[in-house]
């Protein structure tokens, strides 16, 4: 009986087309030049052009994270670990769940907090009569990247179980050291943001609590990994 394969959302997502498969590659370059070009496209209608550096650093977020999820995804599903560990990774969605909760605490940060303090987010990247197609843009390409956000958590969460519940050795231990290093990876681009967050202070730390936990939980996983290799 063939094994089942567990997906990232995403992937369903890009694969939803019937009949039609996209290599990895021309996903990325699809999403980014879809979000970059609608972009460009409402920065020239409605003159935003000052908000145009901090959409593409998060355009570029999104789309180096979907390919560090390829990849982290195509090298866990390569391993011979227990199914238990792809079904939790891939098929429980909860990176989906992490991903809501993020970005509901992000909406309620810039549609509640920012205006109180007089300093709103929003208004000083799209104006204080923000265009809705800019605004609709925006709110999607936030989500993008709280999944992210959300999916750097869970496979944080998920390395750190697997490395101490079910020990490896040899190659396998190799390869789950190099995935805990992407995850790691896949946290340090949220990093990219903090230049355009500037005088948020909840944000920023939120931003660099986020790669800080993943650092602490992924690194203490190849720890375990590589004081297993020693002993």
């Amino acid at each position: 009986m063939n094994r089942p394969v567990y997906r990232w959302t995403y992937e369903s997502i890009v694969d939803a087309i019937p009949g039609v498969t996209f290599p990895d590659w021309l996903a990325l370059t699809i999403q980014f030049v879809l979000f970059e070009g609608v972009m460009l496209l409402l920065a020239w209608r409605y003159d935003l052009w000052h908000a145009v550096p901090a959409g593409t650093a998060a355009i570029v977020v999104a789309t180096a994270g979907s390919a560090l999820m390829l990849l982290i995804g195509r090298r866990v599903r390569d391993l011979s670990m227990p199914t238990a560990y792809r079904k939790l990774l891939f098929g429980s969605s909860i990176e989906v769940v992490l991903g809501v909760i993020a970005y509901v605490a992000l909406i309620t940060y810039l549609l509640v907090y920012t205006p109180r303090t007089g300093a709103p987010l929003l208004e000083s990247l799209l104006g204080t009569a923000p265009p809705i197609p800019a605004v609709f843009l925006t709110l999607l390409v936030l989500w993008d990247v709280c999944y992210r956000i959300g999916t750097a958590w869970w496979a944080s969460v998920i390395g750190f179980w697997v490395a101490f519940r079910h020990p490896t050795e040899g190659a396998t231990r190799r390869s789950l050291r190099r995935v805990d290093a992407f995850v790691i990876c896949f946290a340090l681009l949220q990093l990219v943001l903090v230049p355009f967050v500037r005088g948020y202070d909840l944000l920023v730390f939120a931003l660099v609590g986020h790669v800080v936990a993943v650092l602490c939980v992924s690194g203490s996983a190849i720890f375990i990994r590589t004081r297993g290799s020693t002993i």
